[in-house]
């Protein structure tokens, strides 16, 4: 095959740890029309779950399955079955307990291109790893585009679930599925939050933060006009508009080393206080303002945009982090 060699390849890679449903996945998507063309599928498998391969519809979809200890994942040893099977896209079928940096270390400069990453979850276990291993899911959660959780009950607390992977990367797609098979409703992201959204002013306890960014970061809309009463850490900088802050709080979505500050842009102009005469950097205030979407510079797109209509000084709440 002439020229093969200097061709890209399509990579698709599927992480999750054990018993996520990573292979039944691979299966389907074999299965499916746009993917059993004809063409010729290298699939890796890094590690055997309880879920075994089906060798007639390796066959009948073209597919070469290969398996992969992690000493044996190199650049040579991909490159060497590339070579010996000439594939059109390769599958990784990835080990969620394996480094996901290994992913592109061992395909950079190879003719392998990362073209989707999906992660498998499955949401009888999602608690018992987010407890345990934490950053090994993150770090799955923020390379993937897709993130699909499966065996949902109408116990599972969906929302919750899909806000601890948004904080971690708000691009990727989040998909349930059920354990019956049946999707079921969507999610109700009214009835999961803690605060009212139909009140007057939303009252935000020191522990809803984070729900709240990101609620209002995936469905703005439902925020605009609304006013919100929050006790906020209060960032300044000569960066930012004359007369504005952030009032925000830190966050840690995976670890220690990965705390990061979040919050939303405010306006201070029209802010009444008996209380602050001097509005400081990294005090602590109960923030009251209306929000509204609008384009700002800072965002570089339209999002959500706080006017102060009160501030007010405050203690430091009991705990300062905001956890996902």
């Amino acid at each position: 095959m002439p020229g093969k060699r200097n061709m890209e390849i399509p990579v698709y890679v599927f992480m999750g740890f054990l018993e996520s449903g990573k292979t039944t996945f691979i299966q389907d998507t074999l299965e499916e029309d746009y993917f059993n063309d004809g063409q010729r599928t290298l699939l890796f498998a890094c590690e055997e779950g309880m879920e075994e391969y089906d060798e007639e519809l390796l066959k009948e979809t073209n597919t070469t399955l290969v398996y992969v200890e992690e000493e044996d994942f190199t650049k040579d040893f991909l490159m060497s079955k590339v070579l010996q099977y000439y594939p059109d896209r390769v599958i990784i079928e990835y080990n969620g307990m394996w480094p996901v940096q290994k992913i592109y270390d061992e395909t950079e400069g190879t003719p392998l291109d990362i073209f989707q990453t999906i992660t498998t979850i499955n949401a009888e276990t999602f608690d018992l790893y987010m407890n345990n291993m934490r950053s090994l899911a993150v770090e799955m959660f923020k390379i993937s585009e897709m993130i699909i959780m499966n065996r949902c009950t109408p116990e599972t607390p969906r929302a919750t679930y899909r806000r601890s992977i948004k904080a971690v990367n708000r691009r990727a797609q989040v998909l349930f599925e059920a354990l019956d098979g049946d999707d079921g409703e969507d999610v109700d992201e009214d009835a999961a939050l803690p605060y009212d959204l139909e009140a007057d002013e939303i009252h935000l306890e020191d522990e809803d933060f984070g729900i709240w960014f990101i609620d209002i970061m995936e469905r703005p809309e439902m925020y605009e006009g609304k006013t919100v009463v929050m006790k906020a850490h209060i960032f300044k900088s000569i960066r930012l508009p004359k007369g504005c802050f952030v009032p925000g709080r830190h966050a840690m979505t995976c670890c220690a080393d990965d705390i990061q500050f979040i919050g939303y842009l405010c306006h201070a102009n029209h802010a009444k206080s008996s209380t602050i005469k001097t509005l400081k950097n990294k005090m602590w205030a109960t923030v009251t303002a209306e929000i509204k979407l609008e384009y700002n510079e800072e965002y570089g797109e339209k999002g959500p945009v706080l006017y102060a209509k009160r501030i007010e000084a405050a203690e430091p709440p009991v705990e300062e982090l905001v956890y996902f």
